[in-house]
C-alpha cells in the first residue's frame, strides 16, 4: 500500500506534512510518496532520520494557494502538488491521496484525476466525528455541495453507510437527516423530501430527523445534510471544542488553578484520553466519498500528528475496499429512486 501526500497542503506545510509522513512511515510502516517541489521536500526530509523508511518524493513544482480560485488554478497549474498526487492514484502508482490544502482544489483535482464512481451525482466530504457512544458518527456533506436535492442526500446516505460499515466497523449503520427538530414534518422542503425518500431506500436504516445537538449523542451513525448546513455544524463543533479547552486552561491560572491542578493530578490520564476523543487531530481527516478512489482531506491547520493520522485513515480506507462496495450498491439505490420519480 502506498499513500500519496500533498506535501504543500495546509497552514504548516511543508514542515508539518513531512514530519507527519515520516512518523507514519516509521510508526505505521506505511509507504508514503511526498508530492511537492523536489528540492524543498528533500530539504525538509534532511531534518529527520529516515534510514530504512519507505519514503519517496514525486516532483510537483507548482502549489495551489488557499486564496486561489480552484477552477482557475487547476487550469493554470497542471503540475501542482495536489494534481500530481491524484495522477499517481489514477496511474496506479499510489493507492490513496492525503491533502490538508485547498479543499476545492482537492475536490476538483480528484474529479479530473480519478473521476467519480459511475452513478454518483456529487461526491461529498464526510466528517468523522466523536460521539458519547463507542463509535464515531459520519456527517456529510460538510462543504463540497452548498445546494443539494433529495436524491443527492440519498446517495450521501448510502456512501456514508458503506464507509461506516466497512471502515469504522458499525454493523448496521443508522441514518438520520439533520433538521431543526426530530418531529415528523419538521424542517424545510429538502429535509422533508429527503426523509420520505430515505424511508423507501433499499439497504438504508432511517431513524428520522436529528437535531444538531444530537450529532454527538450517537443517536445515528450517519447524518446527511447539504454542504452549507454541514459546514456550519462542523465549524460550530470545532469552535466549541476549542472554547472549552481555552476555558479549562483559563481556570488553571493563579493560585486557585494550582490547587485545582493538584486535585485533578490523579485524573490526568483520564482527562487526556477524554480530550483525545474530541481532538480532530486524532481522526486525521474527512474522506471524500463518491470519487473513484480514496482521498482524505485533512484540516488546514493540521500538525504533524494530524497528518500522521490522516495517512493512517487513508491506509485503513484502502484496506477495507469501500469504494468497490459503494460501486456495487449504488445501482439498486438509483433504480429505486428513478422508479419512485416516475
Amino acid at each position: 500500500m502506498k499513500i500519496a501526500v500533498d506535501a504543500m497542503g495546509g497552514d504548516h506545510a511543508p514542515e508539518a506534512v513531512v514530519a507527519g509522513a515520516v512518523a507514519a512511515a516509521r510508526e505505521l510502516h506505511t509507504q508514503v510518496v511526498l508530492v511537492g517541489p523536489q528540492a524543498e521536500v528533500h530539504s525538509q526530509l534532511a531534518r529527520h532520520r529516515i534510514d530504512g523508511l519507505t519514503l519517496e518524493v514525486s516532483d510537483a513544482p507548482e502549489v495551489i494557494q488557499m486564496h486561489e480560485s480552484p477552477g482557475m488554478a487547476l487550469r493554470k497549474k497542471r503540475r501542482a502538488s495536489i494534481v500530481v498526487a491524484m495522477e499517481l492514484v489514477r496511474d496506479g502508482r499510489a493507492d490513496a491521496v492525503v491533502s490538508a490544502g485547498h479543499t476545492g482544489a482537492a475536490m476538483g483535482a480528484a474529479l479530473l484525476g480519478v473521476g467519480r464512481i459511475s452513478g454518483v451525482d456529487r461526491p461529498a466530504i464526510a466528517a468523522v466525528l466523536p460521539t458519547t457512544g463507542k463509535t464515531p458518527v459520519i456527517l456529510l456533506d460538510v462543504g463540497a455541495n452548498v445546494d443539494c436535492k433529495p436524491h443527492h442526500l440519498q446517495q450521501f446516505a448510502l456512501m456514508g453507510t458503506v464507509y461506516s460499515n466497512r471502515v469504522l466497523g458499525v454493523a448496521a449503520p443508522r441514518v438520520g437527516v439533520l433538521s431543526n427538530g426530530t418531529e415528523e414534518g419538521k424542517g424545510n422542503d429538502l429535509t422533508a423530501a429527503t426523509t420520505e425518500l430515505l424511508r423507501a431506500s433499499p439497504g438504508l436504516t432511517l431513524v428520522g430527523n436529528v437535531e444538531a445537538r444530537d450529532i454527538f449523542s450517537g443517536v445515528a451513525d450517519v447524518i446527511v445534510c447539504d454542504g452549507f448546513v454541514g459546514n456550519i455544524a462542523l465549524k460550530v463543533g470545532e469552535g466549541l471544542s476549542l472554547a472549552i479547552r481555552s476555558i479549562v486552561k483559563g481556570e488553571l491560572v493563579g493560585w486557585r488553578g494550582r490547587l485545582l491542578k493538584l486535585y485533578v493530578a490523579p485524573l490526568v490520564g483520564k482527562v487526556r484520553r477524554a480530550y483525545r476523543r474530541i481532538d480532530y487531530r486524532e481522526y486525521g481527516g474527512a474522506p471524500l466519498l463518491g470519487i473513484n478512489g480514496v482521498c482524505i482531506i485533512a484540516h488546514g491547520s493540521s500538525n504533524a500528528r494530524a497528518i500522521r493520522n490522516a495517512i493512517r485513515a487513508a491506509a485503513e480506507a484502502v484496506s477495507h475496499n469501500f469504494v468497490q462496495e459503494i460501486r456495487s450498491q449504488l445501482p439498486a439505490l438509483n433504480a429505486a429512486a428513478a422508479a419512485r420519480s416516475t
